[in-house]
């Protein structure tokens, strides 16, 4: 792998960059804590995706010392809906440890970094050179499949090589931000748009017309089918949630009670196990309709039903886990973007049945 043309493939994209970087929020601030909690959010997530998340969060926790205040309960709300919750603990326990260890203030040390709950290599590699403008490469999935297309490494080792020796001591944080840019708008996985890239010309993928990144090709896990029927509980204007269990699947979330189908088991039967009450006791449910979810490789179709309460009737809530709230109320839970969905099927309902 030659190492001469570095300089003019360095000099080249940072000249498109300055021309064709989308304007995102998380690039006007220099303020590390910001950009700490933009790159958490952006792991295995779209930037469209993260986007409105990332504005609330920051209005609601405007600071480090905010979200270690915060109970967690309250950060999992501002989570709600943008998955792999386990990020926004991460968040917290780390905030918790700034707190005790570094006075309050994000470390710019890289290996303070690392020590760090939920942050990795890239997001160590991001905050040293964007925030604290440290010549450090930030290597993600973008950033990787640029430099495996354009250098032809042997393996990562040396992919993280031209990586260190590429990023600039001037901007370091700049340049990686336009390496990624480019990754994420140009040379996209299945069908890079090389007429448009700034760096073709000293492309080793072009030039032998290796498309595909050698390095990142990996067998993908077969997806998993699975339909998972969701109860909605109505009563005097307010509906039923259950918080799940603390560990496993979307741990310590609140849902409406339902969950994966159980082979010879209807949905009747799901929740007379989970609400201890006789089948006979509950309501005729009324199907008001489906979608679709993905969590990791499980493929979901969720039919939801709702179930409507007569005002008399009390229904024997197991525990504390479970509540009856108003559908407003919905936001101050840190619900599942399944729940959220099924919300949206209901307030669709009762715009047609209005």
């Amino acid at each position: 792998m030659a190492h001469k043309n570095l300089s003019a493939v360095r000099r080249k994209l940072l000249r498109w960059y300055d021309k064709h970087r989308r304007d995102l929020p998380w690039r006007r601030t220099r303020d590390p804590y910001a950009i700490w909690i933009a790159e958490t959010m952006l792991q295995q997530t779209q930037v469209a995706t993260v986007t409105p998340y990332y504005e609330r969060f920051l209005r609601e926790l405007p600071t480090l010392h905010a979200l270690h205040r915060a109970p967690l309960r309250r950060v999992l709300a501002l989570w709600s809906g943008l998955g792999y919750y386990r990020r926004a603990e991460n968040l917290k326990k780390s905030a918790r440890e700034i707190m005790r260890k570094f006075g309050g203030h994000l470390p710019g040390n890289y290996d303070a970094l690392r020590s760090l709950p939920g942050i990795g290599d890239y997001t160590a590699g991001a905050l040293m050179s964007i925030a604290f403008q440290e010549p450090y490469p930030a290597i993600d999935g973008n950033a990787h499949r640029v430099l495996d297309r354009l250098f032809d490494p042997q393996d990562n080792r040396e992919l993280r090589q031209v990586a260190a020796l590429l990023v600039p001591r001037t901007g370091p944080g700049y340049f990686n931000q336009g390496l990624m840019e480019l990754g994420a708008t140009i040379c996209i996985p299945k069908e890079p748009r090389c007429p448009r890239c700034p760096v073709a010309a000293h492309c080793v993928a072009r030039a032998t017309g290796r498309r595909a990144g050698k390095m990142t090709a990996t067998r993908a896990t077969p997806a998993h089918e699975i339909e998972w029927p969701l109860a909605i509980f109505r009563q005097d204007g307010k509906i039923l949630l259950r918080e799940r269990a603390g560990d496993g699947l979307l741990a310590g979330l609140w849902e409406f009670p339902g969950g994966e189908a159980i082979p010879n088991k209807n949905l009747r039967d799901l929740l007379v196990r989970q609400l201890a009450e006789p089948s006979e006791k509950l309501p005729p449910k009324r199907r008001i309709g489906e979608f679709r979810h993905s969590i990791t490789h499980r493929r979901i179709r969720s039919p939801v039903f709702l179930f409507d309460l007569p005002k008399p009737m009390k229904l024997r809530l197991p525990n504390r886990r479970w509540r009856w709230v108003r559908p407003a109320a919905l936001a101050d839970f840190p619900v599942s973007s399944m729940t959220f969905k099924a919300a949206m099927l209901l307030a669709n309902h009762e715009k047609r049945a209005a």
